[in-house]
């Protein structure tokens, strides 16, 4: 799955351009609610905002919030489910010409400047203090984040993870255990075996990209085993963890034109890393996608790979129907070596409230009870994982990712280097193919500071 898809799972916004009808969007679509359907005819007889959004796996989300909200604040919430196509220039025209003013909406972080500077986002009032530390990881805040000001509050996000079969580790573990064993001079009883395995099991579980490859050297698989690590490697989201360290655009706000450096020495020794890889794990590009590689880890083809929040339902889904018999696990990714470190992009889906709203304190109600009060709810109606911290101890891969997103970068926001991640991703498949990483990184980064001070 393609970059720009993968964006539009976690939450689907395009750009400004041909216009798109606005109309006959009261009705929610796309999903049942179990909450009590809400009286749209019957308007005017409490205060009333209206809500956007473009992705119908939010539905019952967001129709049960909508009635809670009314019962508790005596407000009425209109959830307006609206086509993800020109998503942006929609809420424009709405605003400037319908009497029903998107009051607040739900939108990928990444537009939150496009959306500031026309005038659609507004600095959040927060009154109860929600959009805080103690709520949210600094990755949240940063993506919520413009020039200083937080314009909008943190809903759910998407990150990157390393997922392990943990049964073919520990079968690598007891392998290596009994070689080492097979050379001592002294009777080897099991509990030795056992303890041995142990430490090589967590070997295993990689620290830095060494760590798998000592596995793919010396590792016998079992029939039916592919390959040992495989990813989707023609999407930047898969790959950007190996620069994410030392690529700055932006810096952790994705906003300041300021702090640009793309051609570091660090982020060519990391490139340098990725492209010995395809010595070790050859990937044909054209002929693997996100989806594909994770149903061959389903299918206990292959030992790593790379996955999305997504996938701990899916695994959980398919262990408990029995359709997957070895056990896997989930942990960060590794570092790119012992002196490179490594850092996932992250991409936050937001709540927004319009700068054209006449009623900005209720809609800013909203957004901080839909991102606090009902966090709680998000991943069980929608599968998408709140930003907000849970210490929710019954789902520890979740977990994992949660502590990932802590520390990812966000994608920037400035409208200057949107196309970046699509030169980017370029370089990383001609990287991939053997071309030069120094030659690349300068293009680039020449590329990027003509966009930026044009």
């Amino acid at each position: 799955m393609s970059f720009g898809k993968r964006l539009a799972a976690a939450v689907t916004v395009i750009v400004f351009g041909a216009a798109v009808l606005y109309g006959s969007t009261l009705v929610p679509t796309g999903g049942e609610s179990d909450a009590d359907p809400v009286d749209y005819w019957d308007v005017n007889k409490k205060e009333t905002i209206y809500f956007w959004y473009s992705d119908e796996n939010l539905t019952n989300f967001i129709n049960n919030a909508a009635v809670s909200f009314n019962e508790k604040e005596n407000v009425r919430v209109i959830p307006v489910p609206t086509s993800a196509n020109q998503y942006l220039e929609a809420l424009n025209n709405a605003s400037l010409h319908e009497s029903q003013v998107p009051d607040a909406y739900i939108i990928s972080h990444d537009y939150l400047e496009k959306a500031y500077l026309a005038g659609l986002a507004t600095q959040i009032q927060d009154t109860e203090g929600v959009c805080s530390s103690e709520n949210f990881p600094e990755a949240a805040l940063s993506a919520v984040s413009y020039h200083g000001k937080k314009v909008a509050y943190p809903l759910f996000f998407e990150t990157s993870a390393l997922m392990y079969n943990a049964t073919y580790l520990a079968q690598w573990a007891r392998q290596a255990a009994e070689i080492e064993l097979s050379g001592v001079d002294f009777p080897v009883d099991e509990a030795t075996i056992a303890a041995k395995t142990e430490q090589y099991y967590q070997i295993a579980i990689p620290d830095a990209v060494d760590d798998i490859l000592s596995v793919a050297d010396s590792y016998e698989t079992p029939e039916g085993v592919e390959g040992i690590f495989k990813w989707a490697v023609s999407d930047i989201f898969y790959n950007y963890w190996f620069v994410g360290n030392y690529m700055i655009v932006g810096g952790d706000a994705g906003d300041n034109e300021e702090m640009i450096n793309i051609d570091s020495e660090e982020t060519v020794q990391c490139l340098e890393v990725y492209k010995a890889l395809n010595q070790f794990f050859y990937i044909e590009p054209d002929t693997v996608t996100y989806d594909s590689v994770l149903q061959d880890f389903m299918d206990g083809k292959i030992v790593f790979t790379i996955v999305t929040t997504d996938a701990a339902k899916r695994l959980a889904d398919a262990k408990e129907q029995g359709l997957i018999a070895f056990d896997y696990g989930i942990v960060r990714l590794p570092d790119v070596s012992r002196e490179l470190e490594s850092r996932t992009m992250s991409v936050t889906g937001t709540v927004a409230v319009n700068g054209y709203s006449e009623h900005k304190e209720l809609a800013n109600r909203f957004a901080a009870y839909l991102v606090d009060e009902c966090a709680d709810t998000l991943y069980d109606r929608t599968g998408k994982v709140p930003a907000r911290w849970d210490d929710d101890p019954e789902n520890w891969d979740l977990q994992i990712f949660r502590q990932v997103y802590a520390d990812s970068i966000p994608l920037p926001k400035m409208m200057r280097t949107e196309n970046f991640w699509l030169q980017l991703e370029a370089l990383f498949s001609k990287v991939w193919n053997g071309a030069d990483v120094s030659e690349l990184v300068s293009e680039l980064a020449g590329r990027i500071s003509l966009q930026v001070n044009s």
